[in-house]
């Protein structure tokens, strides 16, 4: 069924393309090399296989065991300080945000 939108058969078509770009980029690479013609065809696909994993790969930094309870606190000290409509009470924000680094300073 997703093959039957026009933006599927475009990334369809331009990835056919693409592929037979690559063959015929790699058609003198293995004649300089006198490889075979699948080697060189499956040392691209796994480098561009590597890429896209490397791409997928989790950004940032790690979070600091006392960020990782703040957040357990604030989660937990914020249905103190929220109306029943979910709401925050006047000045409940700031209120729960003090009391969540309290709680969490004293792991």
């Amino acid at each position: 069924m997703a093959e039957d939108c026009p933006n599927c058969r475009r990334n369809a078509m331009l990835a056919a393309q693409m592929r037979g770009l690559a063959d015929a980029i790699l058609i003198p690479v293995n004649a300089a090399t006198r490889l075979p013609p699948g080697s060189t065809q499956a040392f691209v696909e796994g480098a561009t296989v590597g890429a896209v994993a490397a791409a997928k790969a989790p950004k940032g930094r790690k979070k600091s065991a006392y960020a990782r309870a703040y957040k357990a606190a604030f989660k937990r000290q914020a249905l103190k300080y929220k109306k029943q409509n979910g709401q925050w009470k006047k000045d409940g924000f700031k209120r729960a945000v003090r009391a969540a680094h309290k709680e969490a300073g004293k792991r």
